[in-house]
């Protein structure tokens, strides 16, 4: 069976090769990497009010904008470094997202001076995948009691741009629940890695400390 041929979720689209790629590779997978949920919570807070697709798209751009979102580095960043960004193109730019991104990375890292940001997440879930069964878009909420917990969580730990309709977009692109259809062919193989996935897969990575 072709890509063009398998059932997935409507929203990618076929029109658009890179969204049906990252639906079908990256949507839904599980994961215990600091590094990579804090890009993602930075994008999703930079999708606030856009369309992923646009996110997306810059997805290259934001990473090389921000030094690979390497946080220990955006903490240090000067007014010359928010010029920068505010003067590229290639991202979204908004004063206040690129502001937050700042403090997002301060959050970060004072998380992973205790917990970690992993584990921290993973412990709203018992370190356990959420499999839903949704059988229609209509069915998927945009908000949950758990993203709006989360949600609260992190804003008292310093993070910002994490409304709960924000978290819940996180949580199902990272795997923290599983809301491809049931119709879809990614369901059964995203179920595979969440049963696969335990809750001591989740570790803490040493912190990196601004340089000084």
């Amino acid at each position: 069976m072709s890509a063009v041929d398998k059932p997935r979720c409507t929203w990618p689209g076929l029109e658009h090769p890179e969204y049906t790629r990252y639906h079908d590779t990256e949507w839904g997978v599980p994961t215990a990497d600091d590094q990579k949920l804090f890009e993602k919570l930075v994008l999703e807070g930079f999708q606030s009010g856009l369309s992923w697709l646009t996110i997306l798209r810059k997805r290259e751009t934001f990473r090389a904008a921000f030094h690979g979102f390497d946080a220990a580095r955006i903490v240090k960043y000067t007014d010359a470094d928010r010029a920068r960004l505010m003067a590229d193109a290639g991202i979204i730019r908004n004063r206040l997202k690129i502001e937050a991104t700042i403090d997002n990375a301060r959050a970060f890292l004072d998380m992973q001076s205790r917990e970690g940001l992993a584990p921290f997440l993973w412990g709203f879930f018992d370190g356990k995948p959420q499999i839903n069964r949704y059988a229609a878009h209509g069915e998927v909420p945009p908000v949950t009691a758990q993203s709006t917990a989360i949600s609260k969580a992190l804003k008292a730990r310093g993070f910002r741009f994490v409304g709960p309709t924000t978290v819940y977009a996180f949580l199902q692109s990272m795997g923290f629940v599983n809301d491809h259809l049931t119709t879809c062919h990614r369901h059964a193989a995203c179920a595979k890695l969440q049963r696969a996935f335990k809750a001591t897969d989740v570790a803490t990575k040493p912190a990196r400390s601004p340089r000084r």
